[in-house]
């Protein structure tokens, strides 16, 4: 199923989760008494298999059946110690579905890579719907193959989903630059209605600007990020590029306050005294959104954008919005700055390195919490792209 450039190709495309190191200076996040290591799993999972009996509707064989319950498998999972997160930073939803089933919420740390998933040392593996997920089920090159022998948990559907890539910048810059603002947002979401429109135009382009993979992995991820963007948590199709739903923003919210652990006790209670009013201000999308695309002069016309990670088609938009002239027409000269390796985009933006960030709601949230003071403009994707993936029995 898999070749010797696979495990360079996956490596390269490192989750886009990895940009959470960017709560440096936000009141360490401590997540390591939540991770357990591959020889602790292993034990774990000696111990299950040796005290515990298959969950109710899991079928004999080595994987789970193909009509098992979310619940089962988890449960089945949980006890033997072998369900896999990256742990900086989407561990939120998968701690949330854990503790959903009454279970501890303890994760196996995940490479980033799949293959503890592959050599079964994970049972129930992290992966976004537009990366690893593909990297999995498909069979082009750097890829796993394994077609329909796998199914996945969707957190949408456990209601446990947390909102991911967001455009934000700062209060100060916002007020400051409010034509500005609008303009990048209109901009932006012609961009971004434009690559949904042209999943497979819009994958070239960014293949184009240097992309991070292969360009046959690069049109599944346009294919996939199309459906976060167009399709809300309860799976209805959303029309209005960039909205800010305020039920999914408040779901967000809720659980990143019970699942984000700050070391810094003034950063911990901040946490837990923000509102939606602290992190998000939809009037300057709701502006844009109504506009005819005729604003009044920026007042910063030269303005630049902070990726979370190297050029694919989680960002597809903003590329478009830049190679089709988008940027442009409304007054604007932006510059997109790739993320990978250090790069913290919370951090960039907030020291004014550059203007605009793209970044998940709970990172922008941990950010405010240690006094970051940031803000959500618009909302590019409507649902979480987070999944358990899982083997079925043949």
């Amino acid at each position: 199923m898999k070749n010797l450039s696979m495990k360079k190709a996956i490596t390269l495309i490192l989750v886009l989760a990895m940009t959470v190191t960017l709560f440096a200076g936000c009141g360490n996040e401590s997540s390591a008494s939540n991770e357990v290591t591959p020889t602790a799993a292993a034990e774990a999972t000696a111990a299950a298999e040796a005290t515990s009996a298959p969950a109710g509707d899991e079928s004999t064989g080595a994987y789970y059946a193909a009509d098992a319950t979310a619940e089962s498998i988890v449960l089945d999972a949980a006890a033997k110690g072998q369900v896999g997160n990256w742990g900086l930073g989407n561990e939120y939803e998968v701690q949330a579905l854990l503790s959903k089933y009454g279970q501890p919420t303890t994760y196996l740390s995940q490479a980033f890579d799949m293959d503890g998933f592959d050599d079964d040392t994970i049972l129930l593996a992290s992966a976004m719907t537009y990366n690893e997920l593909g990297l999995v089920k498909n069979s082009y090159d750097g890829a796993y193959g394994y077609g329909d022998s796998v199914k996945y948990i969707d957190m949408n559907d456990e209601g446990v989903a947390m909102l991911e890539d967001n455009i934000f910048t700062t209060k100060e810059f916002a007020e400051a630059n409010p034509n500005t603002v609008k303009a990048f947002i209109y901009a932006s979401m012609q961009g971004w209605q434009y690559a949904c429109e042209h999943p497979e135009e819009a994958a070239e382009i960014v293949y184009k600007y240097g992309s991070s993979v292969s360009s046959d992995h690069q049109a599944y991820m346009a294919s996939e990020v199309k459906k976060l963007v167009e399709t809300d948590m309860s799976g209805a199709t959303v029309t209005n590029y960039g909205n800010m739903d305020e039920s999914a923003m408040q779901q967000t919210l809720d659980l990143a306050k019970q699942y984000i652990s700050l070391d810094d006790s003034q950063a911990a209670d901040a946490l837990q005294a923000l509102t939606l009013a602290d992190i998000m201000d939809a009037s300057y999308w709701e502006a844009a959104s109504a506009s005819d695309g005729t604003f009044d002069a920026p007042e910063k016309t030269d303005v630049s954008i902070q990726l979370k990670w190297l050029p694919q088609a989680q960002f597809m938009g903003y590329y478009v919005a830049l190679d089709k002239g988008y940027y442009t027409n409304v007054g604007l000269n932006v510059t997109i700055v790739q993320g990978g390796g250090d790069i913290g985009e919370t951090t960039a933006v907030y020291t004014g390195q550059v203007d605009f960030g793209v970044t998940w709601v709970s990172n922008l949230i941990a950010a405010n919490a240690g006094g970051m003071n940031l803000v959500e403009i618009s909302q590019v994707f409507q649902r979480s792209g987070l999944v358990l993936v899982y083997k079925i029995n043949e």
